[in-house]
C-alpha cells in the first residue's frame, strides 16, 4: 500500500535518527486562570512544511484548506542575511474576534482556552474570515462552511500532542500552559508579536514566539510582490446598495408624508411600492453569499455581540414595516398613525444601515475600518431620493419634484465628497502597508472603474437631475433625463461597492514566495 507523504517522512526520520516532535506531552493539568497555547520557535523551524501536511492529513482537509500555514521572511545584507519562517495556526486568543462577530454563535471558548468552531451551526457567512486579523478561519468549499484549527483537542484529551507538534522534525512547535492574567499584564507585548503579524493586543493572542536576536530593519515578506484583488462578493454588492437606496427613498417618502400634514400632496402607493422593492429584492440576495443559505434565518442569533446579526434583524424588520406602509398607502388609510409608523420604520432602517456599515469597521481590514465606510453606506441613499423624485414626476406630483431632485443632488455631492475622502485618506500612516496596497489595486488594476465612478456620480447624480429641473416644462425630456440619472447613479454605486470589496487588503501573516497568503 502506497504511503502518504507524512508516513514516508516519519519513516525517513526513524531511519536517519532525525529529531521529531513527541507523540505524548507532559503538560501539567490546567489550574484556574490558565489555558493551553502554542509556542513557536523561529530559531528551529527549517521550513519543511511537515506541520501543514500533518494538520491536513489529521483533519482530512483538501490541499487548499490550511489550518496551519508557514510564512517566509528575509532581510539583511550578505553575510549577515536572515531567512525567518513562521508556522501559525489558530492563536486561541483570549478575546477572539471570530467568536464575537459570529452571527450564529458557532464559536466556543472552551474551558481549556481552545477556540472551538461548531460546524453544525455554521451558515458559511465567512464573517469570521474577515474579522480574524490573522486570517485563521478558512472557508471549506466542499462543506460550504468555515473551518479552523482546534488544537487537536481530541488528542490533547488523550495526552497526545497535536499533529503539527508531532510532525515537526525540529521541535519548533510546542504546547504550553499559560496564566492568562500574567500573560496580559506582563508578557504578551514582548512574547506574542512576530514581524508582519498584527498586534497581539487586537485579540490578545496567546501564541508565544521565540525570535532571533538583531532582526534586520529591512526584513520583508517573501510574498510582497504578490498583489491580487480580493473576492468581489457580488451578492453583497447588490444587497448593500439596494437596501441603502431603499432607506434613502423611504426617508424621502417620510418627508413627503410630513409635508402632507401641512396641506401638501401626500405620497402615493406607487412611490411607496418603489421604495419597498429595492429592500425586498436586496435583502434575500445576501443569502447567496452564504455557504448554507437554508440556515440564513439563524444569522439573527447573536444580537448581543455581532453587528451582522443586528443588521439582519434591523433590516428584516425595516423591510417588513415598509411593506405594511405600502399596504396602508394602497388602502389609503392610516393618516397620522401611518406617519408615526413611518417615523419608527425610518429609525429602524437608519440603525440597520449603521449596523451594516459597522460589519466592516474591523481592525483586520484597514481600508474598511474608516469613517468613510459609514458615510458612504448612508450616502448611497441619494439614489433612492432621486428614484422617488422620478416616481413623483411620473405621478404628477409637481410640487414635490423640485425639492426631491434638489435633495437628491445634494446627497450626490455629499457622496462625491465621501468617495474622494475615501481615496485621499489611504495615505494615512496607520496600517500604511495595507492601505498603500489597496491604493495600488485601485490605480493599477481598476483604474477605469475608479474613473467611471467619479464621472458617473457627477453626471448621474448632479448634471442629469439638474437638466431635468431646468427643462421641467418639457415633460418627456425632464422624465428621460432623470430616469437616466437614476440608472447611472445606481450603476455608479454598484461600481463603488465592487471596488470596496475587491481592493481590500487584510492584515495577516507573511506568505510564501510562490503561493502568497494562501487565502
Amino acid at each position: 500500500m502506497e504511503q502518504t507523504p507524512l508516513e514516508s517522512f516519519i519513516d525517513y526520520k526513524a531511519e536517519t535518527g532525525m529529531q521529531c516532535g513527541s507523540y505524548s506531552i507532559d503538560v501539567p493539568p490546567l489550574e484556574e486562570g490558565q489555558q493551553y497555547r502554542f509556542h513557536f520557535d523561529a530559531l528551529k523551524c527549517v521550513g519543511c512544511r511537515c506541520c501543514e501536511v500533518a494538520c491536513n492529513e489529521q483533519n482530512n482537509n483538501p490541499a487548499d484548506v490550511k489550518w496551519r500555514r508557514v510564512g517566509e521572511m528575509e532581510g539583511g545584507e550578505f553575510p549577515s542575511f536572515l531567512q525567518m519562517l513562521n508556522s501559525m495556526s489558530c492563536n486561541h486568543c483570549i478575546d477572539p474576534e471570530c467568536l464575537k462577530g459570529c452571527p450564529t454563535e458557532s464559536y466556543i471558548k472552551l474551558d481549556n482556552g481552545i477556540v472551538f468552531h461548531e460546524d453544525e451551526s455554521c451558515i458559511g457567512c465567512q464573517y469570521c474570515t474577515w474579522n480574524c486579523p490573522y486570517g485563521v478561519p478558512v472557508f471549506h468549499e466542499e462543506r460550504k462552511i468555515v473551518t479552523k484549527c482546534h488544537m487537536c483537542h481530541e488528542r490533547l484529551a488523550e495526552g497526545e500532542s497535536p499533529a503539527c507538534v508531532q510532525a515537526c522534525p525540529a521541535g519548533a512547535i510546542e504546547i504550553e500552559v499559560v496564566d492568562v492574567k500574567e500573560w496580559l499584564e506582563r508578557d504578551i507585548d514582548e512574547n506574542a508579536n512576530m514581524p508582519f503579524l498584527p498586534d497581539a493586543r487586537i485579540t490578545n493572542s496567546t501564541t508565544r514566539y521565540t525570535l532571533p536576536e538583531n532582526i534586520p530593519d529591512n526584513l520583508k515578506e517573501m510574498d510582497e510582490h504578490i498583489l491580487k484583488p480580493a473576492h468581489s462578493e457580488l451578492p453583497l454588492v447588490f444587497m448593500t446598495v439596494l437596501t441603502q437606496i431603499s432607506l434613502g427613498g423611504f426617508i424621502a417618502l417620510l418627508l413627503g408624508d410630513m409635508m402632507g400634514i401641512f396641506g401638501f400632496d401626500v405620497p402615493n402607493f406607487v412611490m411607496a411600492l418603489f421604495v419597498f422593492l429595492p429592500a425586498a429584492i436586496g435583502l434575500p440576495l445576501s443569502a447567496l453569499h452564504l455557504g448554507r443559505p437554508g440556515l440564513a434565518i439563524t444569522a439573527m442569533k447573536n444580537i448581543k455581540t455581532s453587528w451582522l446579526s443586528r443588521e439582519a434583524l434591523a433590516l428584516g424588520v425595516f423591510t417588513a414595516l415598509v411593506m405594511v406602509d405600502v399596504v396602508l398607502y394602497f388602502t389609503q388609510s392610516g393618516g397620522f398613525l401611518r406617519f408615526l409608523l413611518e417615523v419608527i420604520t425610518a429609525g429602524i432602517g437608519i440603525y440597520g444601515i449603521y449596523a451594516q456599515s459597522m460589519i466592516y469597521r474591523i481592525p483586520a481590514r484597514p481600508s474598511w475600518d474608516r469613517i468613510t465606510t459609514n458615510l458612504k453606506f448612508f450616502g448611497s441613499g441619494y439614489v433612492g431620493i432621486l428614484l422617488v423624485a422620478f416616481i413623483a414626476k411620473m405621478s404628477g406630483y409637481e410640487d414635490a419634484f423640485t425639492p426631491l431632485v434638489s435633495l437628491g443632488m445634494l446627497g450626490a455631492v455629499a457622496q462625491l465628497f465621501f468617495s474622494y475622502e475615501d481615496i485621499r485618506t489611504l495615505d494615512a500612516t496607520k496600517n500604511e502597508y495595507q492601505l498603500q496596497r489597496t491604493k495600488r489595486l485601485l490605480f493599477e488594476e481598476f483604474t477605469s472603474f475608479v474613473k467611471f465612478r467619479f464621472v458617473s456620480i457627477v453626471v448621474g447624480g448632479v448634471l442629469l437631475p439638474l437638466f431635468s429641473m431646468v427643462f421641467i416644462k418639457v415633460v418627456m425630456l425632464s422624465v428621460v433625463s432623470l430616469l437616466l440619472g437614476v440608472l447611472l447613479s445606481f450603476v455608479s454605486e454598484l461600481v463603488d461597492r465592487f471596488l470596496f470589496y475587491s481592493t481590500v487588503v487584510p492584515l495577516g501573516m507573511a506568505g510564501g514566495f510562490f503561493v502568497g497568503k494562501q487565502r
